[in-house]
This record gives C-alpha cells, structure tokens and sequence, in this order.
C-alpha cells in the first residue's frame, strides 16, 4: 500500500481518536528492515508514532500476526521490560487493507553487525551484557500475572515447535534443500525434554533491538510478531547464532576476534545468562540441539520470505536473496550436527 493511500483513507481520523491531541498534520514514512510485516512512521509534528499491519495478498497459515504483537507489547508494558507504549489495534480493513496497531517510536540506535564496529571495546562489552539482562528479565516475567497465561501452551514447545515449522517449511518449499530434510529427520528424535515456560519472544536478535542515543544500554524490543510462551532456551540459543554464523552467512560474528572486540565469548554469554536467571548449567548435548532447531527454525523462516517473493507480496525488495540464505543456514546447521555427533 502506498504512502498517500494510507494518509487519504480514514488513518489520520483513527489516529486521532487513540493518540494525544495534535493540531498536526500527518505525515507517513514507510519504515525499512520489516520482512514480515509493513511498518511506517507517523509523524504530527514533533511526534512520532509507528504503525506495523499486515501485508496484502494470500499469507501463509498463522504467520503476520499483528494482533499477538500488539497483545504482548501491551502487557509487557508494566513489567520493566523495554517495550514501545502502545496505542491501539485495529481490525478494521477498510483503513489501511489489513489489520494493524500502533504504538510509540522508540528513539536511539540500531545495530546490524553483532561485532558492532561503531563502538569501543568497553562499549561494546557494556552493551552485550545489557542486552543479557534485557532477555534474562524477560524470561523471568510471571506471564500469569499480566494476563498471558493463554498466550501459547506451556511444556512440549520444542516438540510442537519442531513440526509447526516443519509444515511451515514444507508449504513454502520452493526447491529441495536436502540439509533441510536431514534437520526435520534428527530435530524430533533430539527433542529437549526440560518442559520450563517463559514468554519468548521469538526472534531476539541485535536488529530487532533499540539501544539509547548514547549509553550502551536496550531501550525498546521491537517485532514481537513470533512471541509465544515457550522454553526460553529457544530464545537464548536463536540469540545466540550470532556467534555460529559468519557475517555473510547471516548477520553473524563467527570467526572474528572477540576478545580484542570486548565481546564475551559464547560459553561466557551462555553462563551469565544462567546465573541471571538462576538456571544451573546447560548439558552441552541439549544446547547443541537448541542451536541445531535455531537455525533449523531461521531457515524456514528464511524460505517463508522466498514464497512471499514468489507469491509477490513480500514488504522487502530484497526478498528473494534473504530468502537464498535459507539453504546456506541449514547447511551449517547440519554441520554442526555432524560435529556434535563426532
């Protein structure tokens, strides 16, 4: 949907029925980095606002969920997890085609490359371990008590998680990838049996953070769109590719010297995240496992942006090369099977 189309329907009048009152005129700006779902900036004068809908066209089952978005985002908001306030969610298509919410503009940073080249080693240090935190404390919310005891099905997660993406995979399979098909083999038989819960958010990853202007520190988590209750290993180990994976590969930091950087070391990573969430050490058997259905899980999610592109109804033009990156990330997750398995 175009930038004027979204002004000269009824957004501005919706706009003002649910954010402070403004003289303003409003201004829209389509917002770069969502896959998935379309996200703008709203702009009445000195403030601004974001609005995240779902893209048009036929979706793949379940996925685009703004409703869940907007649900968590809302709920989290007392909690002291950094979460964007929200404003409201609305159904009604007849404003911008497709369901959507809006909540505030999160100002700061965004970075890209987890090496994080822009800061100094004590920065980036500070910054790691802030972002540590942030996930631990997430983790260690009481879903219950802010209202998302039905936000997904605590116990089994990684068994039903597996063949969730395994039919998702499946119906937006556009070639044979045989790594692929040796992961949904080995995952089920491998499935970690801890049954802990925690709300995850599903793709907590470097880009999908904000950091404050100038400290080193989270201020907003953004595209809640994957969240669920889950087992917060799944969220750890996703995190934790970053250090997997090679830049090229995707988004990655492997193979790089972390010490002169002044970023921990994997092991370290893993360790403070246990001691901050009061979880004895991880067997080395059942996180390999983790890793190996993380990437399994991004490459999925990685060919479900290739069948947007094919269907033509992706939110990035970029879509069909992030989509290639599916095979080359499952493949180094097979590989890293075969070395777990000696």
């Amino acid at each position: 949907m175009s930038i004027d189309t979204l002004v000269t329907t009824r957004l501005d009048p919706y706009l003002r029925s649910v954010v402070p009152p403004t003289d303003a005129p409003l201004v829209v700006e389509p917002l770069a980095g969502g896959q998935s779902n379309p996200t703008f900036r709203l702009r009445y004068g000195d403030s601004s606002y974001v609005l995240r809908k779902q893209p048009p066209g036929e979706l793949l089952p379940s996925a685009h969920a703004v409703d869940r978005e907007y649900r968590v985002l809302t709920a989290l908001a007392s909690t002291g997890v950094p979460v964007p306030r929200t404003y409201g969610y609305c159904d009604d298509r007849s404003i911008v085609g497709t369901p959507f919410f809006v909540m505030d503009f999160a100002q700061g940073r965004q970075f890209f490359d987890p090496a994080l080249p822009e800061l100094e080693p004590a920065a980036r240090a500070a910054l790691w371990d802030d972002i540590n935190a942030t996930l631990a404390k997430l983790h260690r919310v009481d879903y219950a008590a802010i209202g998302l005891a039905d936000y997904g099905r605590p116990g089994n997660y990684f068994e039903r998680q597996v063949a969730r993406w395994t039919k998702q995979y499946r119906a937006a399979e556009t070639g044979r990838i045989d790594a692929m098909d040796r992961l949904i083999e080995w995952l089920p038989q491998h499935v970690l049996q801890s049954q802990d819960s925690a709300i995850v958010h599903g793709d907590f990853r470097l880009d999908n953070l904000i950091v404050h202007p100038t400290e080193p520190r989270v201020v907003a988590i953004l595209d809640w769109e994957l969240s669920t209750l889950g087992h917060p290993l799944a969220d750890l180990a996703y995190h934790a590719m970053a250090w997997r994976l090679t830049w090229e590969q995707f988004r990655g930091m492997a193979q790089r010297d972390l010490r002169a950087l002044g970023i921990p070391a994997e092991a370290d990573y893993v360790a403070a995240y246990c001691e901050r969430t009061g979880r004895s050490a991880i067997d080395p058997g059942d996180w390999e496992f983790c890793v190996a259905f993380s990437m399994f899980r991004l490459a999925a999610i990685l060919q479900g942006i290739a069948k947007r592109a094919e269907l033509g109804n992706s939110a990035d033009a970029n879509a069909a090369a992030v989509g290639a990156q599916a095979r080359t990330i499952a493949e180094v997750a097979w590989r890293q099977v075969e070395r777990a398995q000696g």
